[in-house]
C-alpha cells in the first residue's frame, strides 16, 4: 500500500453547538469566528467565554480549533484588531486564517500558526511561496483551481507548507470570494463579513445597446438566477483530492444548522477513513451522497476541480434549497431508561416517524409514540421553538443525536 498522509477534515462551526457537533461527528478539526473580524458576521459566532470553552472541548476530544480573522481591513478595522488579539492570543487556538496582509504582519506576534485564507486567492506556487517565506504554515487555496493545478503547486513547495481546499458547501461567484455586488447593493461589504448573497437573487437581463447580443433566459416571466452557483460536493473524489496533494479537506458553512454539519462531517468521515484504508483501490459508495441528500442543499458539482464550470453547473432557475428532509430536534441529555431530554428544532407530532442520526455515524428508525414536557403532561405536538421535551426512544441515544424527519411530498 502506498504511503499517503491522512487528509485532516476541517469543518465549520458556527456557533458552540456546531463546534461540539463537528468534533463529536468526527471532524478533525473546526473554524469559528469572534463577534469580529470574520468573514460571516451574521453567524451566531463566539464571545470570549465560547471561545475557551470550545477550544477546551476540542483539545479534549484531541481536535483543533482555527480562528478566522480573515476580512480585508480597512484603517479602523486595524486600529481596533490589537485589542481583540491581544486578548485571544493566549486562548490556545491552534491556528489563525487570515487573507489581509496588514493582519498577516499582527497576527505573527501571536506565535500562533497563520493559514493564509482563500480570501487571499493562491493561484500559483510562487504565491504559496510567498506566504511561506513570510511564516506561514498553511495555504487555502483559491477555489478557482484545478486538480492538475493544485498538484503542480505541491510538487513546486516546500513539504512543510500545507495546502487545505474546499470539498463541500455552497459556492461563490465571484473571484475567490472577493465581491463588491453586496455593497453595492444593500451597503453590506462582503470582504468584511457582511455578505447579503445578491449572486441568489432573481434577476432580468436586458442588453439595451448591443442588438443581437443576449443572455438566455430560462424563466422569461419570473426572472432568473444568473449568479446561483450548484453546491461543491467532492464526496466521491477523496482520492483525487489527496493525490493532488491536498493535506486538508474544508466543509462550508458556518452559516448552516447543526443537522447540516452533522450530517456531512459524518459521510466526509467515513469517505476519508476508507480511502486511508486502501487508498490505491478506494470506491465510492452510493449512500454517502443519499446520507449528504438528507440535508438541505442545492444541486451539486465539481467546480473547477475537472475543468472550468460551464451552465450545467448552475442553477438558473430556482435559488431554492432541495429539502429532503427536516431537522426536528436534537437531544441535549441523556435521562436512563430509553428517554431523553430533545430540543425542537422544527415541528414534530406524536406518532411521527422520525430517523435518529448518531454522533458514530449509524441511524436508526424510531416512532415517536411517548412525548412528555418537562413537567410530565403528554403532548400531541411540539411547535414551540427550541422546546424541551421528554421522548422515549427504541434504542440508546447520546448526547448530540439529531432527530430528522422525511419531508412529505
Amino acid at each position: 500500500m502506498m504511503n499517503i498522509k491522512k487528509p485532516e477534515l476541517v469543518a465549520p462551526a458556527g456557533d458552540l453547538e456546531k463546534l461540539k457537533t463537528a468534533i463529536l461527528y468526527g471532524a478533525d478539526s473546526v473554524y469559528i469566528g469572534g463577534r469580529e473580524f470574520g468573514l460571516r458576521k451574521y453567524a451566531g459566532n463566539f464571545d470570549f467565554d465560547e471561545m475557551k470553552e470550545g477550544i477546551d472541548f476540542a483539545h479534549k476530544h484531541g481536535k483543533k480549533v482555527y480562528l478566522t480573522a480573515n476580512i480585508f481591513a480597512r484603517n479602523e478595522d486595524i486600529r481596533k484588531i490589537d485589542e481583540f488579539f491581544d486578548i485571544i492570543k493566549n486562548f490556545e487556538f491552534d491556528g489563525i486564517i487570515v487573507s489581509d496582509p496588514g493582519i498577516f504582519m499582527k497576527a505573527k506576534k501571536l506565535g500562533i500558526p497563520i493559514h493564509i485564507s482563500t480570501q487571499a486567492n493562491t493561484t500559483n506556487y510562487e504565491s504559496a511561496r510567498f506566504w511561506h517565506q513570510l511564516g506561514a504554515k498553511r495555504i487555502v487555496l483559491a477555489r478557482e483551481l484545478s486538480l492538475a493545478e493544485i498538484r503542480e503547486i505541491r510538487e513546486n513547495i516546500p513539504e512543510s507548507l500545507e495546502l487545505e481546499a474546499f470539498v463541500h458547501g455552497a459556492v461563490c461567484i465571484s473571484y475567490s470570494g472577493r465581491c463588491f455586488l453586496s455593497a453595492y447593493m444593500t451597503y453590506r461589504d462582503a470582504n468584511r463579513g457582511e455578505c447579503a448573497h445578491p449572486c441568489r437573487y432573481k434577476y432580468y437581463v436586458m442588453e439595451e445597446k448591443r442588438p443581437g447580443q443576449y443572455f438566455e433566459v430560462f424563466e422569461v416571466v419570473d426572472g432568473t438566477y444568473i449568479f446561483n452557483s450548484k453546491d461543491l460536493c467532492m464526496v466521491e473524489h477523496i482520492d483525487k483530492l489527496a493525490f493532488a496533494g491536498i493535506d486538508a479537506f474544508k466543509i462550508e458553512g458556518r452559516m448552516k444548522s447543526s443537522f447540516y454539519v452533522a450530517t456531512v462531517v459524518s459521510v466526509y468521515r467515513k469517505a476519508i477513513d476508507k480511502f486511508i484504508k486502501d487508498p490505491e483501490h478506494f470506491e465510492p459508495e452510493p449512500q454517502w451522497l443519499e446520507e449528504i441528500a438528507k440535508c438541505s442543499h442545492r444541486s451539486y458539482t465539481t467546480n473547477f476541480y475537472f475543468g472550468k464550470p460551464d451552465h450545467d453547473d448552475y442553477r438558473f432557475e430556482s435559488r431554492k434549497y432541495v429539502r429532503e428532509y427536516e431537522f426536528v430536534g436534537i437531544v441535549k441529555e441523556v435521562l436512563g431508561d430509553g428517554w431523553a431530554v430533545v430540543e425542537q428544532r422544527n415541528r414534530f407530532f406524536k406518532g411521527d416517524t422520525v430517523e435518529v442520526m448518531l454522533p458514530n455515524g449509524t441511524y436508526f428508525v424510531q416512532r415517536l409514540d411517548r412525548i412528555y414536557d418537562l413537567e410530565g403532561n403528554p403532548l400531541e405536538v411540539v411547535s414551540h421553538a427550541q422546546q424541551l421535551t421528554k421522548i422515549k426512544f427504541d434504542r440508546p441515544v447520546v448526547e448530540f443525536a439529531m432527530l430528522r424527519k422525511k419531508i412529505e411530498s
